[in-house]
């Protein structure tokens, strides 16, 4: 998935959605999975993102949303 400006989503990018502070736990598109979320676990949904998002709790993106932002880079390696 990219994001709105057209860069790629990847796991550890703190992201800002509809205003409230996120982070890309994995992206299935990209075949990148935490070691918190594993691929065993998520490679279902077969598209997007899952953002974990503070009072949201975990949320599966395949398409981004058109507020969604990267606010920074932070490999989560």
């Amino acid at each position: 998935m990219r994001y709105p400006d057209g860069q790629l989503a990847s796991i550890g990018d703190e992201v800002s959605v509809a205003g409230r502070p996120g982070k890309v736990v994995c992206s299935i598109d990209n075949g990148e999975y935490s070691d918190d979320y594993p691929e065993n676990v998520w490679a279902y949904l077969q598209k997007g993102v899952m953002i974990e998002i503070g009072t949201m709790g975990l949320v599966h993106y395949e398409e981004p949303e058109a507020d969604m932002i990267l606010v920074r880079r932070h490999p989560l390696v």
